[in-house]
């Protein structure tokens, strides 16, 4: 039996890279999917728009903004599960806007917890990020890591999470937090490294990238997905912190390598200060721990590095249109 028949779900940051893929999962689950987007006045739906007319028919889409507590009570109504996705993510953003960074991300948060407690939801999958532990202490990570965030995005999300925690304790609320180490996939973001490398490989032989020696755990995004769906259906894991990672960790340089091995050329790199963060703000090594996942939902990831990379080159080489090389987005 599929794991989400007959249930009616939300996905909010449903036009995201995640997201979106969250919402097709859901629907082959068998659930009615509800996407919440941000509103815009091109009626533009982002990466949702990517699954097709024919996924697109049976979502439910509806828009909005997190900061508004009507527009996701509405959002939320009716629904038996919740993931929540959507949040202000760009790291350089946050440096330069930190009241908006957190008054989505926190007063957002706030708005879904309180919507889902009225609402009665069954599960509520709150989205945390491996950023709240900034550089690691140890290795590998598990989700007793002290939390150390390192910007202004990764404060907010520490935010986030202590609200969806306190939410728990105090009211029951039946809310999992989620904490996905780094993810990519098809239809990421091009503040990304992976897109990063991938769009400007594309272009030449040529990658202008930031800091090489940084490492990073990273997840293929329909892994990522499962992971989600896992949390959302798993018995007995509410208030629990759950984290998603491979357990393995690749410098940056090494992806730089393995991206030119996919397109069958040597890459050259140059190094770029503009596409560095802030030097006390970089975080320097990711390396998560998988075994909580693998015990209490059942989870692990099932595509290789090779297999992900070669999938996401594939996709930017059909729709490398959609992306700019000029900007730093890192």
């Amino acid at each position: 039996m599929k794991k989400l028949a007959q249930s009616k779900v939300l996905v909010t940051g449903a036009g995201g890279f995640i997201g979106s893929h969250l919402c097709e999962l859901c629907l082959a689950e068998g659930a009615e999917v509800r996407a919440f987007v941000h509103y815009n006045s091109r009626n533009d739906w982002g990466m949702l728009e990517d699954l097709g007319k024919r996924s697109l028919k049976n979502i439910d889409v509806v828009t909005g903004d997190l900061r508004d507590c009507e527009a996701v009570r509405r959002a939320v109504r009716g629904c038996h599960r919740v993931f929540h996705l959507g949040a202000l993510i760009g790291i350089p953003y946050s440096y330069l806007n930190p009241a908006d960074v957190v008054q989505t991300n926190v007063l957002g948060s706030l708005h879904v917890l309180q919507a889902s407690l009225e609402s009665g939801v069954e599960r509520l999958v709150q989205t945390s990020t491996s950023e709240v532990y900034g550089t690691a202490q140890y290795v590998p990570m598990d989700e007793k890591h002290p939390l150390s965030p390192q910007s202004p995005y990764a404060a907010a999300k520490v935010g986030s999470d202590k609200l969806a925690e306190s939410f728990y304790r105090t009211y029951r609320l039946p809310v999992v937090i989620l904490r996905p180490f780094n993810t990519y996939g098809p239809r990421q973001s091009p503040r990304a490294v992976i897109p990063t490398i991938i769009v400007q490989a594309l272009q030449a032989n040529l990658v202008r990238l930031g800091s090489l020696e940084t490492k990073r755990d990273l997840t293929f995004v329909k892994d990522t997905a499962r992971g989600f769906v896992a949390a959302s259906t798993a018995p007995g894991v509410e208030g629990e912190t759950i984290q998603l990672g491979s357990q393995r960790e690749y410098a940056i340089s090494e992806l730089v390598d393995i991206i030119g091995r996919v397109l069958g050329r040597k890459l050259k790199v140059v190094a770029d200060i503009q596409r560095r963060r802030p030097r006390s703000s970089e975080v320097e090594r990711l390396f998560a721990s998988n075994r909580y996942a693998k015990e209490r939902l059942k989870w692990q990831p099932e595509v290789s590095l090779i297999d992900g990379l070669s999938m996401t080159v594939r996709w930017f080489q059909k729709r490398a249109d959609l992306y700019k090389t000029d900007l730093y987005h890192v």
